[in-house]
């Protein structure tokens, strides 16, 4: 069985923002977890986009 989420931490899915944009095939995605009582609003962090060969900044979707 599943086990219940502790906590308000929830997982969230972080998307490369200049990736869109840029017209090249695929996806840079990273899974991450945020606390939603401390953060409430949509994270924004850079991270390594492989496809780019890059760091770029990343935000959270749906």
């Amino acid at each position: 069985m599943a086990k219940k989420a502790k906590g308000n931490r929830i997982q969230v899915i972080m998307e490369c923002t200049e990736h869109k944009t840029s017209g090249m095939p695929g996806t840079s995605r990273y899974i991450t977890t945020k606390n939603r009582k401390n953060t409430t609003e949509r994270m924004e962090l850079k991270k390594y986009n492989p496809i780019l060969k890059k760091v770029t900044v990343h935000k959270e979707i749906k």
